[in-house]
């Protein structure tokens, strides 16, 4: 484990920039067709975020996020933005279908169910740990709301971050094939897993 990081709650004011440089450099294949360019959909994520909807990983003195996890809850996750906010971003004709690609991403959560959407860590940190750190904090995070599980999609082209989640007990509970966005995100499989957060009275109703 890195014992030079900190992990917080909440994305600090004034590193949304940070966290959706990481967002993009982790996730930029799959987003992508919905918010590219780059320039563009970097700008659209700091833009956008819910701050209070992630664990941080921060460098002595807080002034650098390197690793950030969300997470979506009761309605909202760390990346935000609505269908005025793309057509105001992207025009009519361009954000139409970057709306029909963010939809094939969206993943609502059941009755108390925290969805993650995802582990990003900068490039110099990882295998230090810190992945191991945010899992640990969204846990907390889920059991103090009182949810039963955590759910998360990871892609088949991501068999490092499948490795970590399994050693944090997740489980796979289905597999769907997509290759029709192979060509278009990068990926032609989805694993849905789950972890069961114990201590909230519910985790066997599922």
């Amino acid at each position: 484990m890195d014992p030079a990081v900190a992990i917080r709650r909440g994305v600090p004011r004034s590193a949304e920039e940070q966290v959706a440089e990481l967002y993009w450099e982790a996730f930029g294949r799959k987003l992508g067709a919905a918010l590219g360019p780059p320039e563009h959909g970097r700008a659209f994520i700091a833009r956008h975020l819910h701050h209070d909807r992630a664990g941080v990983a921060l460098t002595p003195g807080g002034d650098r996020v390197v690793g950030v996890a969300g997470y979506q809850l009761d309605g909202r996750g760390l990346t935000g933005g609505g269908v005025r906010d793309v057509l105001s971003s992207y025009g009519l004709l361009r954000g139409l279908p970057r709306l029909a690609a963010l939809a094939l991403l969206e993943r609502a959560p059941e009755p108390g169910e925290l969805v993650m959407d995802g582990i990003a860590v900068h490039p110099a940190h990882r295998g230090t740990g810190i992945g191991s750190l945010l899992l640990t904090e969204i846990a907390a995070i889920a059991a103090e709301h009182g949810c039963s599980r955590i759910r998360l999609d990871v892609i088949d082209a991501n068999p490092r971050a499948r490795a970590l989640y399994e050693r944090h007990g997740f489980t796979a509970v289905r597999t769907e094939q997509t290759p029709y966005l192979t060509r278009l995100m990068g990926f032609g499989a989805v694993t849905t897993m789950h972890r069961a957060i114990p201590g909230t009275g519910k985790e066997q109703q599922r």
